[in-house]
């Protein structure tokens, strides 16, 4: 493009970055970058009673963590409000706007007589037919007034850069408001003087967004501006087909990366929502996604978010990313949860590497590296009841395992293979098969009855950790047998 790109994301800050404007500023970030240009943010910070400065910072950091870095000064609209205003006020001057002093109750009753009459309500023009001279004794006895828009006739058509040719007839849009009575402006008004300011040249927003593009388009022509280019991307649906919201679970940035979502798979998993890259990967590196995106390879259809899906493809991700790289993650999981301090993270970090290795090729989210495994961690304080019944009623077992820790006790050598033959051994002395003896023997030393293979598992942990919770395990032998006979 012989032009510099210019897009931007522009969110409210009444909530948390919700994943549908996390895939907007997205596509804008990489169509920015993909033709060297430049992505701006902008706050919409007009609803003063909803926004607030920890939404703001909340936003910054969701997008900052999935590496959507922008350029230039963050712009807050509502600081531009006066600039708004004046804008306003050109509008009036040129003849494209005029004052409306038609109060909410006259207003109301208009809406009230539409609906009983069963048709759409579309303002009747009242006050744009006001002379000149009335407009001034309305004005000068002090009369609340709102500042509505001229709609021309004609049709306002766009070439969408997503769902092409896009034309409206005119007359199916009322003169809307761009100023209300108390000086604030309206959404219309406020965008495309910020849109125009800010130099964007492409405007890159939800479906939801359409209704608006021909107000704005109308508003453009009339400053005698040159419009941007609009493309207009598919919305989020649920599984349910309906537009992805808290019904449907975890909808926000921070919910995701505190599942233990990591940014470069939520990156990947948004950029496919709605956008194909041409074939059928699914895994694709940041750099892949840049090269080969396009608005071109933007449906037309809404897309549907598939949490499951998403967790598959952090679990690939998980797999492909360094163990130092995973450490630092983990890290940052056991000392939000209270597990172990950063100092005592750094000191046993041998040892959690090794925790990593055991676990990272069966772990789907980062908080798995603790919630399922916080045996590697902490010694269990209990055991999964269903376990215990299956595979600790019988006595003889109970005698096996307490006669089998005294022989590991006594064993020099403390590897995979020297542990697992000297079970098999006397497994096949006792003339029972070696899981009579697996089973309790990862009960005893997890509290769990699915872990990672028990070999692996009591080298990781150590001879000392897993003499230790093999010995309180028997000590709690009476006390367990109780909890056992219980429904």
């Amino acid at each position: 493009m012989a032009f510099e790109v210019r897009t931007r994301f522009a969110p409210s800050p009444t909530g948390y970055l919700h994943v549908g404007g996390a895939r907007t500023a997205l596509f804008n970030w990489l169509f920015a970058r993909k033709h060297n240009g430049k992505f701006l943010l902008r706050i919409e910070d007009t609803d003063r009673e909803r926004s607030s400065e920890e939404m703001t910072r909340r936003i910054f950091e969701g997008l900052v963590w999935l590496g959507l870095s922008w350029d230039e000064e963050v712009i807050y609209q509502g600081k531009r409000a006066s600039i708004h205003r004046e804008h306003a006020q050109r509008l009036v001057r040129s003849g494209h706007a005029y004052p409306c002093f038609c109060t909410k109750e006259e207003l109301e009753e208009k809406r009230a007589r539409a609906a009983a009459e069963k048709r759409a309500y579309r303002y009747d023009g009242t006050c744009r037919h006001l002379s000149p001279q009335e407009v001034k004794q309305r004005m000068a006895a002090g009369l609340p007034f709102a500042v509505r828009f001229k709609v021309p006739e004609g049709t306002t058509r766009w070439l969408d850069g997503v769902h092409g040719p896009i034309e409206v007839q005119n007359r199916e849009i009322d003169d809307f408001i761009i100023l209300r009575s108390d000086g604030s402006p309206i959404y219309q008004l406020a965008v495309v003087v910020d849109d125009h300011s800010m130099g964007i040249t492409h405007v890159i927003r939800g479906d939801d967004h359409i209704s608006n593009t021909p107000k704005q388009i109308l508003l453009y022509q009339a400053f005698g501006w040159e419009v941007p280019q609009f493309a207009h991307v598919p919305l989020i649906l649920g599984a349910d087909k309906k537009r992805l919201s808290k019904r449907h679970g975890a909808t926000s940035v921070d919910e995701y990366r505190h599942m233990g979502i990591l940014s470069d798979a939520l990156f990947n998993y948004l950029a496919l929502l709605g956008w194909s890259p041409g074939d059928d990967r699914e895994i694709l590196s940041r750099e892949e996604i840049l090269q080969l995106f396009s608005l071109e390879g933007i449906s037309r259809t809404n897309a549907v978010f598939d949490e499951k899906k998403l967790i598959w493809m952090n679990g690939q991700y998980i797999r492909r990313t360094p163990d130092d790289r995973l450490w630092a993650l983990v890290t940052e999981v056991l000392v939000q949860r209270g597990v172990l301090t950063e100092g005592e993270a750094i000191r046993r970090k041998p040892y959690l590497l090794k925790v990593i290795q055991l676990l990272k090729p069966r772990v789907k989210l980062l908080t798995e590296f603790v919630d399922s495994a916080l045996y590697f961690f902490k010694d269990p304080n209990r055991y999964d009841p269903k376990g215990l019944r299956k595979h600790l009623k019988s006595p003889d077992i109970w005698n096996h395992l307490a006669e089998w820790t005294r022989q590991l006790e006594q064993l020099e050598t403390f590897t995979e293979a020297s542990v697992e033959q000297l079970l098999r051994a006397f497994a096949e002395q006792k003339g029972i098969s070696a899981a009579k003896l697996i089973h309790p023997i990862r009960l005893a030393i997890s509290g769990q009855t699915v872990t990672p293979g028990l070999f692996e598992l009591m080298v990781v942990l150590g001879k000392a950790t897993v003499l230790r919770r093999l010995n309180h395990f028997l000590k709690r032998k009476d006390q367990l047998q109780e909890q056992m006979l219980q429904p």
